[in-house]
């Protein structure tokens, strides 16, 4: 696949490659090992708001430095140090994170080296994630003296289980690749050299779909229990109406036939 740099907008702390059905994001701070900054947040919401309008689906993946790959190893501390109750509350990560999660088009996480703090905060704001083995999945916050504000205090419970949560939360556990994977945080894990292949590999398989159907399932699957199942009969019928579903459904109907 040929990726198609977009120079429109000229990014600091991301590089910013598009095909015709996706984007991928490389985070790249390498300095700092990818801390994220207001100036990476900012850069993310101009991301979200041409995924916004144009949805695709979006790779975010770290850089590497020094031999090492790097997703990211947590929030820039020190900026976060000077940070007081109105920042908190202004929820700078947590805002940039539940947009990412609420994307039309799923999101895949491809991480190598460390995802700590912010960094496994937003990967936990992806749809699916791929690692390494070498993958570091934690939440330092609380040695830190705060919380994983950012979504980490639900949306690991939600994946890992309340048990492994709390222990990565509250005693400072730390996960490797192959011990994400078994604990459903992780869908499949690759080896450094073939990290985004796989990654690029998911989203063919998403690309596959019916994009209009992806988008409803992704968003009838984020409402409340309650909503259910009047919406899901409700998105039934506009995708019944769809060219596509008469399409693909006459495709396979042929190739049944042809067998």
């Amino acid at each position: 696949m040929t990726m198609t740099v977009t120079t429109a907008t000229e990014f600091t702390s991301l590089i910013f490659e598009e095909t015709e059905d996706r984007v991928t994001v490389r985070l790249n701070r390498p300095e700092v090992r990818n801390a994220i900054d207001d100036t990476m947040v900012a850069e993310l919401h101009e991301v979200c708001a041409r995924l916004e309008n144009d949805p695709k689906i979006l790779i975010i993946t770290g850089c590497e430095a020094g031999g090492k790959g790097i997703f990211v190893s947590g929030a820039d501390i020190g900026q976060l140090r000077e940070r007081r109750r109105d920042d908190a509350l202004r929820g700078i990560n947590n805002t940039v994170f539940n947009r990412i999660a609420e994307l039309p088009s799923p999101v895949i996480a491809a991480v190598d080296g460390f995802a700590l703090g912010g960094g496994l905060e937003l990967a936990l704001a992806a749809d699916f994630r791929v690692a390494t083995e070498r993958a570091k999945f934690g939440q330092p916050e609380t040695g830190l003296g705060i919380i994983a504000a950012a979504g980490g205090l639900w949306r690991l419970r939600k994946l890992v289980g309340e048990a492994l949560a709390k222990e990565i939360l509250l005693a400072g556990r730390i996960l490797d690749g192959a011990e994400a994977r078994d604990a459903s945080l992780v869908n499949e894990i690759h080896a450094p050299e073939e990290l985004l292949d796989g990654a690029q590999a998911f989203a063919d398989r998403i690309a596959k779909q019916d994009p209009l159907a992806v988008r409803i399932s992704k968003a009838v699957m984020a409402m409340p229990e309650s909503a259910h199942p009047a919406v899901d009969n409700i998105a039934q019928a506009v995708l019944f109406e769809s060219d596509a579903k008469f399409d693909r459904m006459q495709a396979f109907l042929d190739r049944k036939k042809n067998r």
